[in-house]
């Protein structure tokens, strides 16, 4: 089955990437750097022809909210659009746990407005739907950074490795459409926190984490369970601590 899996050269793509081809899929890896933008619509018809399924793990250049936003909903529209004309059957996207639930964060609302445009485009879908990464506990850690001090929130986290995201979306792409999103979360529930406070601890960073539950994510403060599952879960397989000594 021929799979595109746009953002294909990226964390999450590459790993999705290798999954279908082990598994005797023909997956194209399309980004900007393979000739494919789902930005400006280059390249787009010729990599989905004949293509089955379409994988969305595109990522805005810029997390300001009008461009996000814009961003979601131009590259979302093009590869939709595409797909139609290509008679693609399965369209899989990669979004957040709770970003109905954050409203408040503008990177939350695009990923919202990107959903709508899909569930709303008659094209068979799923949706899968990931906790933070474990790769980005470091760039979390910087910008909530206050005066030398890592300011964070003591509010549930149940962040995920970026190879048990890559297995949920290889496994949904090789399936038929759910028509709906399912969520996938790490295998262990902590407060934010403190899960920062023992991360930094394990990597060696000095600094100090205050809890400050007026402390922002993304730029903003977020309700107790904003971050993690309310409903059914698929846990990955990785601990933190595991993933952490690889």
């Amino acid at each position: 089955m021929k799979i595109v899996v746009i953002g294909g050269t990226g964390l999450i793509g590459s790993k999705v990437v290798r999954r279908l081809e082990a598994h005797g899929h023909q997956a194209i890896a399309a980004a900007p750097n393979t000739g494919v933008n789902s930005l400006t619509g280059e390249g787009l018809d010729e990599a989905m022809a004949g293509a089955s399924v379409v994988v969305d793990l595109s990522n805005s250049p810029s997390f300001e909210d009008n461009a996000v936003l814009e961003f979601f909903r131009t590259s979302t529209t093009n590869l939709l659009e595409a797909e139609k004309k290509a008679g693609v059957g399965h369209h899989v996207a990669l979004s957040i746990v709770g970003t109905e639930r954050s409203p408040q964060i503008g990177y939350f609302r695009a990923k919202v407005a990107q959903e709508e445009l899909i569930q709303t485009s008659g094209i068979p879908f799923s949706l899968v739907h990931a906790t933070q990464f474990y790769e980005f506990v470091k760039a979390i850690a910087d910008s909530s950074e206050v005066d030398g001090a890592v300011r964070i929130q003591p509010v549930n986290f149940q962040p995920i490795a970026g190879d048990d995201v890559a297995d949920a979306v290889a496994k949904t792409a090789a399936g038929e459409p759910l028509n709906k999103r399912i969520d996938v979360a790490g295998p262990e529930l902590s407060r934010m926190d403190e899960f920062f406070r023992k991360a930094l601890a394990d990597l060696g960073d000095p600094r100090e984490v205050i809890t400050d539950p007026e402390a922002t994510y993304y730029g903003a403060v977020v309700a107790e369970d904003a971050l993690v599952p309310i409903d059914e879960v698929t846990l990955g397989r990785i601990h933190y601590a595991d993933w952490e000594k690889q």
